[in-house]
């Protein structure tokens, strides 16, 4: 029985901010950053909206479901691609179809959590390097408006760290359960819903 406890108590954690997701609202989390946002705005950012929250902790669990390298290499190519997503913008840069891959991006991230899938490590750091590019790309446009523009960039950095760190407690918690798979699964409806909404 106490080697259950951990595993209780981090997805007591867990649920209850996957559960505040679901009341997110997927179009502010795109205009959340302008009018003389800071750091403050920075942090509070990738709540606002349910498409970037739930990449965030698809990444963290799935980083945990593939252990080893993937534990850091995952959510770091993650934050890294979205970065350089976000300076593209700033800098005038275009991507194409930004908010279809984004909702894309939810449709295989919750396959890879519900199916498990284990690649080598540099494979699913380009996987989630790719669908960064695009999250970053659609908030990089928000940084002008901002009041401190960098203070607002680290903000949501440091937010999107601490969400991908949820997702791996989660993933602790679901282990290989079906659980799992019913999270995955979650993911991928909410992507094909944002799909469905977009066309």
């Amino acid at each position: 029985m106490e080697s259950r406890r951990p595993g209780r108590f981090a997805l007591r954690a867990f649920l209850p901010l996957l559960c505040a997701g679901l009341f997110a609202r997927t179009a502010e989390a795109h205009l959340f950053g302008a009018h003389g946002a800071a750091a403050a705005e920075g942090l509070a950012h990738p709540f606002a909206g349910l498409d970037h929250l739930l990449a965030m902790i698809a990444v963290g669990v799935w980083a945990v479901q593939q252990g080893g390298r993937a534990l850091w290499a995952v959510p770091t190519a993650f934050v890294a691609a979205m970065a350089i997503g976000g300076a593209l913008s700033l800098f005038g840069g275009t991507l194409p179809a930004t908010e279809s891959v984004i909702a894309g991006s939810l449709i295989v991230l919750g396959l890879l959590v519900g199916l498990a899938v284990r690649p080598a490590p540099w494979i699913a750091a380009c996987v989630v390097g790719f669908f960064a590019l695009f999250h970053g790309h659609a908030h990089g446009g928000e940084l002008p408006d901002a009041g401190a523009p960098w203070l607002y960039a680290l903000g949501f950095i440091v937010a999107n760290v601490a969400l991908h760190g949820v997702g791996m407690i989660g993933g602790l918690a679901l282990g290989a359960k079906p659980l799992s798979r019913w999270a995955g699964a979650g993911v991928t409806a909410a992507g094909l819903a944002l799909v469905l909404v977009a066309f």
